[in-house]
């Protein structure tokens, strides 16, 4: 929460503004969600918790079309670039700024010996229902908007994004630059910062700053598995090929199934007979 203080994503709402009609404005109710490794945190808020008139935010928020392709889609479209590149929008929801922040009030205090203060959320809240489209539309905006200045990143931000995830690439190196420097350029014009940048060519992910780049995993010793970035990455150099469809499908659990099989024929013979057999 004093990130959020810091980041000035919140504020505290002024003694003259707390009492305001019922109907302009709403308390979320929040939470931390700790990561797997359990050493970072992120606040939640609970859009769909109900007030004292029984109807929530969510109820009243709507939640928007699906503006993106599937992922399905957008995943099949990432294999068949010569060059890859994923990346991530750093804080995305919280990089939009929301006008009705009175909508998105919280009560916090930074120590149970200080008294309870009144602050509202002034950028879009992980919990509510309609943060997903405002922060898409949001996206896809700026790409319609500087589509003349940055035509290659326009066109992967319409169509290489599932929400805050890039997974875009090219079929040159010369091409793949090109779209980098874009992506960084027209997100960075509207306060936004790509993360995570993992490609299978080295001579893109060389030109990010190492804090900007995706960390390698550690070794696991349990399993003996290297999970490296480098393994990971090897992933995308496979192509995608069709052979048709396959005529017989084997499998070394298959006798499993032919017992099975036979006791579900022989049941269902049963059942249909008159014969009743004693058990």
């Amino acid at each position: 929460m004093e990130d959020y203080l810091k980041l000035v994503h919140m504020e505290l709402i002024p003694e003259n503004e707390i009492d305001v009609p019922a109907n302009s404005s709403f308390y979320l109710p929040h939470h931390p969600v700790p990561n797997k490794s359990g050493d970072k945190f992120r606040v939640v808020f609970d859009g769909s918790a109900k007030s004292s008139t029984g109807v929530s935010l969510n109820d009243k928020l709507m939640v928007g079309p699906q503006l993106q392709a599937d992922l399905t889609t957008i995943l099949i479209r990432f294999r068949m670039h010569k060059i890859a590149k994923t990346a991530d929008i750093e804080k995305m929801y919280r990089q939009i700024r929301l006008k009705d922040s009175n909508f998105q009030r919280i009560v916090w205090r930074d120590s149970p010996f200080k008294p309870i203060q009144d602050f509202r959320l002034t950028r879009i809240a992980y919990g509510t229902a309609s943060a997903p489209y405002l922060a898409v539309k949001c996206l896809q905006q700026l790409a319609i908007q500087e589509e003349q200045n940055f035509p290659l990143a326009s066109k992967a931000a319409l169509k290489d994004f599932y929400v805050d995830d890039l997974m875009s690439g090219a079929n040159s190196t010369t091409e793949a630059l090109d779209l980098q420097a874009q992506l960084i350029q027209m997100l960075s014009s509207a306060g936004l910062v790509l993360r995570k940048w993992a490609s299978n060519c080295n001579e893109l992910t060389n030109l990010i700053q190492e804090d900007l780049r995706l960390p390698n995993a550690s070794l696991s010793i349990d399993d003996g598995t290297v999970k490296t970035l480098d393994a990971f990455i090897a992933a995308l150099k496979r192509f995608i090929s069709r052979r048709g469809k396959c005529s017989d499908i084997y499998s070394d659990c298959g006798s499993n199934f032919v017992g099975a099989k036979r006791k579900l024929m022989e049941f269902e013979k049963l059942s249909k007979s008159k014969t009743t057999i004693k058990m």
